[in-house]
């Protein structure tokens, strides 16, 4: 069979998807891009916010509309949440609710009554088939935590952690088939061995020693789960400099509304200890604008120290009431133009801020893993750099999935990229619109 994988919402989501390949290549089939030429649809929904339930019930349309011959397997949050409504939709065939994920493949098999098809030879690795040149590595799965506007606990259950030797094990293949760089993921990373007496400091060197992958990430790890000696881990060139830590406010007021667990003097603490142990430490985050109650004075707060802390990108959200949290019943909601408002006023501090983080890589050198080519024309393409900052180069020398070494020259006309001109450059580096790009320094 043709099978095709779609995902919404968080990297834990992605790396499922990626697992569910995997195992269906394994057993003989073949995964496609297309969804118009797949025998089966396995979409991996989600539900973190109500406007996340919207875009997984239209995304649900437009597969049964582009193939309504095929299959539609619907799992993930918005599926576990709403399991009854979701097998009512049109063309959903099967629903696989988030506990039953671990038999996906299995459950899907068994649907359409195909059989496996014996055991496959080597082929290409299915991250690379879909375009992906990063694996994402589902560590655990589940949260303890309830803060007060998240749904996802709820959808995800409690927290169960993968064995430290089937996670080597999946890092291992994924190298032997071509992969240069994974991510470590999860609902509650820093959580990771709560349920196995094991923790994600172990976990970490456990995979520095046992595994020779060039470049190894964090997803997004809660700021109140680091040890002190966490960032000794970095002396390891392979661990690279980068970490997602959601704050989601800058103000302690608003902060201890949303049953965060980490105040912002802690954060910030957090912050110096890395930036003091890996020069340039890239620190990223996610933010919600218009939290119920947040006054004037709070916003103001948040934007000064999310200035103060000089955050490498952010994800920025408006808040959003999602049913059946305690945050959509608080009084005091924030009128939805204020809540669009102090959005766009940090969306415009954040691309200021990764300007400033970008430029001071400019001069520096860096080892780049190249992802795709994003203008056959010029030949350009786009990598990351370790710290996770992306970088177009047109060097005829590059070639997909490859890491290589080169010099940072500036930044993108809109200042948001890296920038190397190869020596081999023989004509004007455009960026992804086809528009010359403008080197600032």
């Amino acid at each position: 069979m043709n099978i095709n994988f779609q995902a919404l919402g968080c990297r834990l989501n992605e790396a499922e998807v990626e697992s569910w390949a995997g195992e269906f290549m394994m057993l003989g089939h073949q995964v496609t891009t297309d969804a118009a030429e797949a025998d089966v649809v396995v979409f991996n929904s989600c539900a973190v916010t109500s406007e996340a339930d919207r875009k997984s019930r239209q995304q649900i349309g437009r597969l049964q509309r582009s193939n309504p011959l095929a299959s539609l397997v619907v799992t993930g949050c918005h599926a576990s949440l709403n399991p009854e409504k979701v097998k009512n939709y049109l063309g959903v065939d099967l629903v696989v609710g988030n506990q039953h994920k671990e038999e996906l493949v299995e459950k899907t098999l068994a649907f359409v009554g195909v059989t496996s098809q014996g055991e496959a030879p080597a082929q290409q690795n299915a991250l690379l088939l879909r375009g992906r040149h990063r694996g994402f590595i589902k560590v655990q799965d589940g949260c303890r935590y309830r803060c007060s506007y998240c749904i996802v606990t709820l959808a995800r259950g409690a927290e169960r952690s993968r064995s430290v030797k089937d996670i080597v094990a999946q890092i291992n293949r994924l190298h032997q088939e071509g992969l240069q760089e994974i991510a470590i993921t999860g609902v509650h990373v820093g959580g990771y061995g709560s349920d196995i007496n094991s923790s994600l400091y172990q976990l970490l060197n456990e995979i520095l020693e046992h595994t020779r992958i060039p470049r190894i990430r964090l997803a997004s790890v809660e700021p109140w789960d680091l040890p002190a000696n966490f960032f000794e881990l970095f002396n390891n060139d392979r661990l690279m400099p980068h970490m997602h830590l959601p704050i989601q406010s800058g103000c302690d007021t608003v902060l201890r509304r949303m049953s965060r667990r980490c105040k912002t003097a802690e954060f910030s603490r957090l912050v110096d200890r890395a930036r003091e142990a890996i020069p340039h430490f890239n620190i990223t985050t996610d933010l919600i604008t218009g939290f119920p109650g947040e006054s004037e004075q709070e916003w103001r707060e948040t934007m000064a120290f999310v200035e103060k802390t000089g955050f490498g990108h952010m994800h920025i959200f408006s808040f959003s009431a999602r049913a059946g949290t305690k945050a959509a019943t608080m009084p005091d909601q924030v009128d939805m133009a204020i809540r669009k408002a102090r959005n766009r006023e940090m969306h415009a501090l954040a691309a200021e801020l990764k300007k400033r983080e970008l430029a001071r890589h400019v001069g520096q050198r860096a080892r780049v893993l190249w992802e795709q080519k994003i203008n056959s024309d010029t030949g350009l393409w786009s990598g990351y750099t370790p710290h996770y900052h992306r970088i177009t180069s047109s060097d005829a020398m590059i070639s997909e999935s490859s890491i290589s070494e080169v010099s940072i020259d500036g930044l993108s006309q809109e200042g948001l990229s890296l920038v190397n001109l190869s020596a081999r450059q023989a004509i004007p580096l455009r960026d992804e619109l086809g528009m010359e790009v403008a080197l600032t320094r």
